[in-house]
């Protein structure tokens, strides 16, 4: 599977081109799935309170018209996370969209930050506490997005569950700390044997979201990071190596199987 991850801005005049080059890459690569940042195409309204119910009804607009054009990926699959109103409720949705099938939501987002730039938890409230197994076609998946990278209970859980290919981890995290989010993005790899994948908003103004799109192998080796200069990068998964790392160190460790003293 040709999987590609990105950094996207979303001020309209730099997503435009940003978009036209990422679909010109997804396309030229033959991209099967596309991970795309966290809210990517609206502005960061968590950034601010008191939460203002039309900011958030246009960015819920904005991210329908956005989600209308998500064929011009040209890839079999996207996934990300957007806003959505449920029963007046606001929530962070994840999403796979698929070229036969369309939108489908995933779960919503749980752990949710509280503090200065980052007031989620004033915006929208929590979502789903499970994190289940999901399938964008043969590939099996985890969803943690952004904060949830740091949810660590999730990836034992996701050794249980047994045949997790991937974590995906559509994010909005600030320059500052790439190093960090890196670090728990190569954790994520190297405890569930699986594959880890994720993509962030970039803000080159203001310098408050960082960019660094990766993919880390099921071993924690990174496989490609994005750059100012490589926004978008490619890579083609063997769905065969999680298998293969699952039954090695240290995931063994855990497991049920593993043989006792």
């Amino acid at each position: 599977m040709r999987a590609t991850v990105c950094e996207l801005p979303h001020l309209p005049a730099l997503l435009d081109r940003a978009w036209a080059a990422l679909c010109a890459h997804t396309r030229a690569e033959r991209s099967t799935l596309v991970l795309l940042p966290e809210f990517a195409f609206v502005e960061p309204v968590w950034e601010t309170l008191p939460p203002d119910p039309a900011r958030w009804d246009a960015a819920v607009a904005l991210s329908d018209a956005w989600q209308a054009r998500l064929h011009e990926l040209g890839a079999d699959w996207v996934v990300g996370a957007r806003p959505v109103t449920v029963g007046g409720r606001r929530l962070n949705e994840g999403f796979a969209w698929s070229r036969l099938g369309g939108y489908t939501p995933l779960r919503r987002k749980f752990h949710l930050p509280d503090e200065p730039g980052g007031w989620e938890a004033h915006w929208f409230e929590r979502g789903d506490a499970a994190f289940p197994r999901f399938d964008a076609g043969a590939l099996a998946f985890g969803l943690n997005i952004c904060s949830e990278l740091w949810a660590l209970d999730t990836y034992g859980d996701y050794a249980a569950l047994g045949g997790v290919q991937a974590i995906l981890s559509p994010r909005a995290t600030a320059a500052a700390t790439t190093a960090k989010w890196l670090a728990v993005g190569t954790v994520a790899a190297a405890r569930t044997g699986a594959y880890s994948l994720s993509s962030n908003r970039v803000d080159t103004a203001a310098g408050t979201y960082g960019g660094a799109g990766w993919v880390i192998s099921p071993d924690g080796v990174l496989l490609a990071r994005t750059s100012p200069a490589q926004p978008f990068c490619t890579v083609d998964l063997d769905l065969q190596a999680p298998a293969a790392a699952q039954a090695t160190y240290p995931r063994y460790v855990f497991s049920s199987t593993s043989p006792r003293p």
